[in-house]
């Protein structure tokens, strides 16, 4: 990389940072998802421990299955999105710090010397 000229540097930090903006969104949008997975499954595990849907193993598994699955899958994307976060702010702080560097030139004192 050339000390002079970091554009190269912080156009590759930019398209990270797009990347790792795409990833924390889908993570959001999988955890609004598991949050409704696991209110759905408790509130079936309520209608079959109240009967209102008679005697039925397979309604309590399957709600037990969702409250679980919806745990393990909030859990992760919550995880996951608090890194992404993370990076994000890393190379946020990257590019600010290589703009920095950058030696730049306000255009009306170049016309102004012209004159």
């Amino acid at each position: 990389m050339d000390e002079d000229d970091p554009s190269d540097e912080i156009s590759r930090i930019e398209a990270r940072l797009e990347e790792l903006a795409e990833i924390a969104e889908r993570c959001r949008k999988i955890t609004l998802v598991s949050k409704a997975v696991i209110a759905a499954g408790a509130g079936l595990m309520l209608v079959t421990m109240l009967g209102l849907l008679g005697s039925n193993q397979v309604a309590a598994l399957g709600s037990i299955a969702a409250v679980l699955g919806g745990i393990v899958s909030l859990g992760s994307n919550v995880s996951t999105l608090r890194q992404t976060m993370a990076a994000i702010s890393e190379a946020e702080a990257l590019r600010s710090d290589l703009i920095g560097r950058i030696d730049l030139r306000v255009v009306g004192d170049e016309m102004r010397k012209r004159i």
